[in-house]
């Protein structure tokens, strides 16, 4: 990139930081179960992308993004080998915007049961469902990130439905008996 392309790559990291910041860093926190370190690996996420030139990543630049963030995230929890449940920061971090309480608070009740369920399924699941539905990424990409293959990602994201269906549905059961 020539000097006289520096506005331009500045208004680019713009771009990518207001597109992505937030998914990277909702992904790392998930992954360090911190938002502090979170945010470190996202900044450290960015820092990186500095060092790279635009016009090797716009084809892959969300799969690149995703892959350097758990690479570090995964860094980072190795190193603290420590872990946390993130379901504190899950629904501590989830406001309704409805106006009806009781609607509101039915929905904070499933959303949390849901979130409940989604944390007891294996950790692969776990990783590929968020990336597939917080994150909108396509299977291949997913693949890329996590290193699985296309076929063992739609596996995982398929067993992880099932089984938060299943209990999804033992939970509106019970709450029926109720």
């Amino acid at each position: 990139m020539q000097h006289g392309d520096e506005p331009n790559r500045a208004e680019w990291m713009r771009s990518v930081l207001a597109l992505h910041e937030g998914p990277l860093l909702r992904y790392a926190t998930r992954i360090t179960g911190d938002l502090e370190r979170a945010r470190d690996v996202v900044q450290d996420t960015f820092l990186r992308l500095c060092r790279e030139h635009p016009e090797k990543l716009n084809s892959h630049l969300t799969e690149w993004l995703f892959t350097v963030c758990r690479n570090r995230a995964l860094d980072v929890v190795r190193k603290e080998s420590r872990t946390r449940s993130l379901t504190e920061f899950d629904l501590s971090s989830r406001e309704s915007v409805d106006p009806s309480p009781a609607l509101a608070a039915e929905r904070h009740e499933t959303t949390a049961d849901i979130l409940r369920a989604i944390d007891e399924l294996p950790a692969n699941q776990q990783e590929v469902i968020r990336l597939k539905f917080q994150n909108d990424l396509s299977y291949r990409e997913i693949s890329r990130i996590t290193t699985l293959s296309v076929s063992n990602v739609g596996f995982l994201i398929h067993t992880g439905i099932k089984t938060l269906r299943q209990r999804v549905r033992a939970l509106e059961g019970a709450s029926h008996e109720d």
